[in-house]
């Protein structure tokens, strides 16, 4: 594969080329020494095996990805699938990742519609957390990074076959194994909320709506870490069954159960804790459950995400009398700001 551009006119003379050597030399003392390769005025790095596939084959010049083409709150009618993508290049400080598997996050349908950031039209790409093979990186990168390296990461654009990933953002991995992803934008958003936010400490009540989701049941584990009574609502037997056996004190399943009688009557003085993200009645419930200077924390409102009004919610006109009366701390979270 040729490398045009930034990638192939970083080293142009004879006492750079030699401090590189040098300093790579330094880096990894096991590494070849290439000081009898001839000096060039511009040099071609395909020879070299950080700007080679690690399986020896080269890497191709197109690729498939998703592309949001039009704003939809139906993911399936907001993309499509482009099989002619051009292969981005790594710039100095950059991997290029081969994706082996991505993560399917509910705030892609967000994303897909356009609320997170409404200056970005279409068309764009999709995908939030990815985990893959280093296939290529740049000359800064391999400092720290090697062909062939697993690496994770959290941004934009990782529903693709590859995906080029500032090194300073890659999280590095034991392993290519998928269960990895969890820890990135369900496990770091259960655990820096909750850090930050949730106060928790011995003997406090935490409620967790959509307790066996992605982010829940991290909330629930890590609630349950802290010493707390742990409440989850989830929509069957069998959920609750997953709740209990990672520690989750008061499943519900809100399908057979009435929560508001639940919480009304096993739990008279409220709640310490909310973690919310279903939003709609599940919110209201959520705010009448808070004790006396309880902790509203609220990740998202799925129930509206494939509706027209999105972000928007119903029954909002009694919250700040809601909330004022129980001088409740309500701060909302996202997690891409706090990363990086």
């Amino acid at each position: 594969m040729t490398f045009h551009g930034r990638i192939s006119v970083w080293l142009k003379c004879r006492g750079a080329w030699h401090r590189w050597l040098n300093q790579q030399h330094l880096l990894s003392p096991g590494r070849p020494c290439l000081s009898a390769l001839p000096t060039r005025p511009i040099v071609d790095m395909s020879y070299s095996r950080h700007f080679m596939d690690f399986q020896g084959s080269s890497i191709p010049t197109s690729m498939k990805k998703l592309v949001v083409t039009k704003l939809n709150s139906n993911f399936r009618e907001a993309v499509a699938l482009r099989h002619d993508a051009p292969v981005p290049l790594p710039g100095d400080g950059d991997l290029l990742v081969r994706n082996r598997f991505v993560g399917i996050n509910a705030s892609d349908i967000n994303y897909s519609a356009g609320r997170y950031d409404i200056s970005v039209k279409p068309p764009f790409d999709v995908g939030f957390e990815g985990i893959g093979e280093v296939v290529a990186l740049g000359l800064s990168a391999s400092a720290k990074y090697t062909v062939g390296q697993s690496v994770a990461y959290i941004g934009s654009g990782a529903f693709a076959e590859y995906k080029v990933v500032p090194a300073k953002e890659a999280i590095p991995v034991p392993s290519m194994k998928p269960e990895f992803l969890t820890l990135l934008v369900s496990g770091a958003t259960a655990y820096i909320s909750l850090k930050k936010l949730g106060e928790l400490s011995e003997g406090k009540t935490v409620l967790v709506t959509a307790a066996a989701g992605g982010t829940g049941q991290f909330a629930v584990q890590l609630s349950k870490n802290a010493k707390c009574h742990v409440i989850g609502t989830c929509s069957s037997d069998e959920k609750c069954a997953f709740l209990k056996s990672i520690g989750c004190d008061r499943p519900i399943n809100y399908k057979t159960e009435n929560v508001a009688a639940v919480l009304k009557n096993e739990y008279p003085k409220g709640v310490d804790v909310v973690y919310e993200s279903v939003g709609g009645e599940m919110y209201d419930l959520a705010i009448n459950s808070l004790a006396i200077k309880g902790r509203l924390i609220i990740i998202g409102f799925i129930s509206g995400y494939q509706t027209l009004t999105g972000f928007s919610q119903s029954h909002t006109e009694m919250l700040p009398a809601k909330l004022l009366k129980k001088i409740s701390q309500h701060p909302r979270f996202l997690l891409k700001p706090l990363l990086f």
